[in-house]
């Protein structure tokens, strides 16, 4: 890895130099300068934001899974910076998820699905195969593994897989809504998120629904042109930069695949990571080809210049893909 990139993270925002130590470096978590990066993102006023903000779970009805201004999607990022149970006042937030627990065992969210789609037109706490999977693995990072109720949701969500992937399914309450694809065909969020939930979940990385997800995935990019089931294209927009990793397009595919051992010797998953490494400059860095507007104030919420947030994500990917 280059030295030059590594010195240029370290003098970033405290999220980047914590998780560059972390997992490009490999330091222990009781390492000083470990514990003094991580002292300091939870100082970050954008990280307190973050908190305060998720505090007042569930917030918002849902309206749109895409929306990178979801509480759930600022739950995953949270968990992915390697805030858990034990920092205050993720504990709390952590509380309120599990709250609202579906029969089935998938946490609910609030959600209003208008009757023309399938739906009540009512507010009501249901989960979709585009949410539930977010949570559950946010919740595994955040150190709740262990945890019966978010056992039951993993071994549901699992189960749900089909020999072309995960489907789009959704709770009883949100009736016959489903998005606009064939019945038969897989979802590739639904898909790409379940695999998130795999990544965190080690004695599940060789069984057979990651083995079909994977595959899944890697079929889709292979055939891309012709293919968009879901109408989830791998197309421009699919191939553009963007951070936080929260949609369907090619870095948070490919720090999802990276997860997987056996996924990382593909050779299409080579291709598209190759793809992506000669996006670099010539220094190694890496900037936003795309944006969420909602994430204006990050160093990733621009496309002027290098962003170290998305450089680091390309350097986490490339790491793991390393090995």
């Amino acid at each position: 890895m280059n030295d030059k990139i590594i010195e240029w993270l370290l003098q970033g925002e405290a999220w980047i130099e914590y998780r560059t130590r972390v997992d490009l470096l490999e330091q222990a978590e009781s390492d000083p300068q470990v514990k003094a990066a991580r002292k300091k993102m939870l100082a970050d006023p954008k990280i307190q934001s973050l908190l305060a903000e998720l505090t007042d779970w569930p917030g918002i009805v849902l309206n749109s899974h895409r929306s990178a201004s979801q509480p759930f999607h600022k739950l995953e990022f949270i968990a992915d910076l390697g805030l858990n149970v034990n920092d205050p006042p993720v504990k709390k937030i952590v509380k309120k998820v599990m709250e609202h627990q579906s029969k089935q065992g998938p946490f609910q969210l609030p959600t209003n699905v208008p009757t023309h789609f399938g739906g009540s037109g009512q507010d009501e706490w249901a989960w979709a195969l585009c949410d539930a999977p977010v949570i559950v693995s946010s919740l595994i990072q955040m150190g709740m593994r262990e945890d019966k109720r978010v056992q039951s949701a993993v071994d549901f969500l699992d189960g749900l897989v089909r020999e072309n992937g995960w489907p789009c399914a959704v709770s009883p309450e949100l009736g016959k809504f489903r998005g606009p694809g064939r019945k038969e065909d897989p979802c590739p969020y639904a898909t790409l998120v379940m695999l998130q939930t795999l990544a965190h979940v080690t004695e599940l990385h060789d069984g057979k629904s990651a083995k079909i997800g994977v595959e899944t995935l890697l079929s889709l990019w292979a055939e891309s042109k012709e293919k968009h089931p879901y109408m989830f294209f791998m197309g421009t927009d699919f191939r553009k930069l963007k951070a936080p990793l929260f949609w369907y397009d090619i870095l948070h595919v490919l720090d999802v695949l990276s997860q997987f051992k056996w996924a990382r010797k593909d050779k299409r998953f080579k291709e598209m990571l190759k793809l992506v490494e000669l996006k670099a400059d010539e220094d190694g860095r890496y900037m936003p080809e795309s944006i969420w507007t909602a994430w204006k104030d990050w160093d990733f919420g621009q496309k002027k210049i290098p962003s170290r947030g998305l450089t680091f994500f390309v350097q986490r990917i490339l790491k793991r893909a390393s090995t």
